[in-house]
């Protein structure tokens, strides 16, 4: 298992990173929130986690450790894969789904995309016991702890993101655009508009929608 990736990054995209180790460069899925913190040229370190298939190895990166945790727990219920997982890490943080989890907040599942009621139901009862109680607000431990991208990149971070995650360029868009009141009085005040907050509020307009 490779437990993690230390290294400087050698490229960014919509939902993968590129880590150059020793010489060679690892490509690394990863959730919005991990691929805002990046910077390229700059050293990161990424809690890792390997899925292997019969036709390929997909490694995916994280924050933290817990992150990581999190991630392999959510793909010990039946139905949800890496890219769910990943999913539902991207729309929440690791405390938050334990909250939703230990308080059987079906709603804020189905604000993950490809997750409906019923979904949600079965989830909540499959990892009632196996994520845990909330463990409180950890601080940063990693290079990839950043929550915030310049300026002038938000809109395209989140735009990205939401196209990752499925939504079509419209609804990434309309999502985009209901958001941009916020981040605008944000960098309005001299602070970068953080886009993992961002994201998630961007899926709560989506959801709404529905």
């Amino acid at each position: 298992m490779i437990a993690f990736l230390s290294g400087t990054v050698a490229a960014v995209g919509p939902d993968t990173a590129v880590v150059e180790v020793s010489g060679v460069g690892m490509a690394v899925q990863c959730a919005p929130g991990t691929l805002a913190a990046l910077r390229v040229g700059e050293q990161a370190r990424l809690a890792t986690s390997l899925v292997v298939r019969e036709d390929s190895l997909t490694l995916y990166g994280f924050a933290d450790d817990d992150e990581r945790q999190v991630f392999e727990l959510l793909q010990t219920a039946s139905g949800v894969g890496p890219r769910l997982a990943q999913a539902m890490l991207a729309v929440h943080t690791p405390d938050a789904l334990r909250t939703a989890v230990a308080g059987g907040d079906e709603k804020a599942l189905t604000a993950v995309p490809g997750i409906g009621k019923k979904g949600a139901q079965k989830l909540l009862l499959e990892l009632r016991d196996r994520l845990g109680e909330p463990i409180g607000s950890a601080p940063a431990q990693s290079a990839a702890r950043g929550t915030a991208v310049p300026v002038s990149g938000w809109r395209e971070q989140l735009n990205s993101a939401l196209i990752g995650l499925g939504y079509a360029n419209r609804e990434a868009e309309e999502a985009v655009a209901a958001v941009a009141p916020q981040a605008e009085e944000l960098a309005a005040a001299g602070a970068e508009p953080p886009v993992p907050q961002l994201l998630r509020a961007a899926l709560q307009t989506l959801n709404r929608a529905r």
